[in-house]
């Protein structure tokens, strides 16, 4: 597909990049992503992605503004405070790129509904806070065949992996991040009652959306196997390597064995 005199002059800083030329842009609107949470780290993510180019970008999120995301969830205001997040945010990406097509999708995902959710997504980005709902979504993908690049942020800590879950290939998936095992989260502690530094949501979500671009335009390896680890306090960032595991190997059901 060429591209038109308006998107030469929007897209020109892409264009005159070595490894995001014409070819790779017009990969971008040619593409769709499914954004789970319009929060911190969906804040961040979704302008990039849409200012990007993506041609068509569905949110998933039920849940309304409250004063207290402004702190990180930079997107929104306050007099958005009891409004709906999903609705607001595709609000903002429009008038940032009119040409992005943008779905709201106003519910929780579950494991009900994660297939259904899922279907006609090339990309999947995770940015929730909720253990199940990752677990779905996860599972969905790796179903669907298609790529899952999950962030997280808390306190201090961000993390940041792509769960590569293509039909044939032998990637590792959450559980065997997690030791082969479905993760729990009763443990954690919230948002709420650990904190999180505002800008550190901010990194990260924007560090998922360089990652979904790169993995829709082809721009090196995807982080498939490798776990970005970076701590805000000390500004230091670490990559830990990971291991499709023998023992996951029913979790991983949906890819042949090793």
């Amino acid at each position: 597909m060429g591209l038109s005199e308006s998107q030469i002059e929007i897209y020109a800083r892409h264009l005159v990049l070595p490894e995001l030329g014409p070819d790779q842009q017009a990969k971008l609107l040619n593409a769709s992503v499914l954004v789970l949470g319009a929060g911190g780290l969906g804040a961040a993510m979704l302008p990039y992605l849409a200012a990007a180019g993506i041609g068509r970008i569905g949110i998933i999120d039920d849940d309304t503004v409250s004063v207290s995301n402004l702190q990180r969830q930079v997107i929104y205001k306050r007099a958005d405070a009891g409004q709906g997040k999903a609705a607001l945010a595709a609000e903002r990406l429009h008038e940032l790129n009119p040409d992005c097509a943008i779905e709201v999708i106003d519910t929780r995902l579950t494991t009900a509904n994660a297939d259904d959710l899922v279907r006609g997504y090339a990309v999947a980005a995770d940015g929730s806070d909720n253990i199940e709902a990752r677990l779905a979504l996860h599972d969905a993908c790796f179903r669907a065949g298609i790529p899952l690049v999950s962030g997280a942020a808390q306190g201090m800590d961000g993390q940041l992996t792509t769960y590569f879950a293509y039909q044939g290939a032998p990637h590792p998936c959450l559980r065997c991040l997690s030791g082969g095992a479905d993760p729990q989260g009763d443990d954690l502690p919230s948002c709420a009652q650990a904190g999180v530094l505002g800008p550190l949501v901010g990194v990260m979500g924007t560090l998922q959306a360089v990652e979904v671009i790169r993995v829709i335009a082809g721009i090196g390896a995807p982080r498939s196997g490798k776990l970005t680890l970076f701590d805000a306090a000390t500004l230091e960032v670490e990559v830990m390597g990971f291991k499709r595991l023998q023992a996951c190997d029913q979790n991983c059901r949906y890819l042949p064995e090793i």
